[in-house]
């Protein structure tokens, strides 16, 4: 098996693993969504960097980073609670499936969610679906088409959730964090934008029960 191939399969493999993952994460009840989501990106994210071990060494985490990656997870958070009254006015299940989103994280305290976004999930989220699969696409297809494919995976696999809002939030998400790593070309900012929206946005300052 050449080289090429290899990545190919390895490619494959993981979208299917990671498709995997979010089934048993979102669909299946049992056992802690936290804990089964910050399990799911840390293993793929451990298996990306086992398959492509130079994403460390390309991290640059600096002041411009920082100030970047703190910026733009506040502005996402800005676009959500736009995008939160504008969908909550036009579509009337929009509130009950943003409430089900929260719903999730019931029984589990919410510095404990913080923790396991910050430290874990949203790390973890960005070495595999931007450091790995959008690098390895955009590599293969062309920017435009690699970070289009990464969103509609990314997406995709949260067809699970069975809600269409979440879908959606995670379509949006997922091309802002995707722009930022194909105009950036480095993964650091990246990181700290969805570690911190993602601590604020479900545990700090959450979108549910207020307008």
């Amino acid at each position: 098996m050449n080289g090429e191939t290899f990545r190919s399969l390895s490619l494959v493999a993981t979208i299917l693993l990671a498709t995997t993952f979010w089934f048993v994460t979102f669909y299946l009840t049992w056992a802690t969504f936290w804990i089964k989501i910050s399990f799911s990106a840390a293993t793929l994210a451990i298996l990306s960097l086992g398959l492509q071990p130079d994403t460390i060494k390309k991290l640059r985490f600096d002041a411009k980073a920082l100030i970047i990656g703190l910026l733009s997870a506040a502005l996402l958070y800005i676009i959500f609670w736009i995008g939160r009254v504008i969908s909550t006015a036009l579509l009337p299940f929009a509130e009950y499936q943003i409430g089900g989103i929260y719903d999730k994280g019931t029984g589990t305290p919410l510095w404990v969610i913080a923790l396991l976004l910050f430290f874990i999930t949203g790390p973890s989220e960005e070495i595999y679906w931007r450091g790995f699969l959008q690098h390895n696409l955009m590599t293969r297809f062309g920017g435009w088409q690699g970070w289009l494919l990464t969103t509609a995976i990314y997406a995709g696999v949260h067809i699970w959730s069975l809600n269409f809002m979440l879908i959606g939030a995670a379509g949006v998400a997922g091309a802002f964090w995707g722009a930022m790593y194909w105009r950036l070309n480095n993964l650091a900012p990246v990181i700290i934008s969805h570690a911190i929206w993602s601590a604020a946005i479900f545990a700090v300052y959450p979108m549910s029960g207020f307008s």
